[in-house]
Formats: C-alpha cells, sequence, structure tokens
C-alpha cells in the first residue's frame, strides 16, 4: 500500500495526538510521594513521573513539527529547511517525512 506525504503526516499526528492523550490522562494515585532515607516506592514514582514528563515533552515538539510539515506541504514549501531554506535530502524526508530541518540546522536545534 502506497501512501501519500499527507496521508503519513496525518497518520502520525493521530498517532502521536493518542499517545499525548495517553500520558496526559490522571492515573488514579493520589499524586502524593514520600521520601525517606531509602530508595523505595516514593522514589520509584518520582523517576517514573520524570520519564512521562520527559516523553510528554518530545512528543509535543514531534507534533509540533508534523503540524509544520503539514503546513509547510500546503504552502508549497515541504522540503525546504525552515532555518537556511536549502533542501531538505530525499533520504532524511523517507525516514522522517516529518523533518523540517536539514540535518546541519537540526544539529543546532
Amino acid at each position: 500500500m502506497v501512501t501519500t506525504i499527507a496521508e503519513t503526516l496525518a497518520i502520525k499526528g493521530e498517532e502521536l495526538e493518542a499517545a499525548l492523550a495517553r500520558i496526559s490522562a490522571p492515573t488514579g494515585d493520589q499524586g502524593g510521594i514520600s521520601f525517606g532515607k531509602r530508595v523505595g516506592e516514593g522514589t520509584s514514582m518520582a523517576v517514573d513521573r520524570i520519564s512521562l514528563v520527559a516523553a510528554h515533552e518530545r512528543l509535543q515538539v514531534m507534533l509540533a513539527d508534523v503540524r509544520r510539515a503539514q503546513a509547510k506541504l500546503i504552502e508549497g514549501d515541504y522540503g525546504k529547511c525552515d532555518r537556511c531554506r536549502a533542501g531538505i535530502p530525499p533520504e532524511r524526508l523517507e525516514a522522517l517525512p516529518w523533518a523540517t530541518l536539514c540535518v546541519g540546522c537540526a544539529g543546532r536545534r
């Protein structure tokens, strides 16, 4: 099955929105974490929450990139770097269809 870039971006956007909704959903615990001298459940819960916050932030950045790539597709700028305006290599776009920066500019992000 061959999908267009627009379809690929739409699917990825939906996947990211679903993942963000799952991470953002209330867990049911009261949020109280207690810490003592020993590493225990409170420490484990805190580490889990920090990991979820980091994952949430990464997903938000990726979703913003997907939305920007969709806008660029509509504008006719898809495949051009947002920063330096150079063409993004086809190999990069194939691997990462929501890339809005060339490799050089992405490395400086």
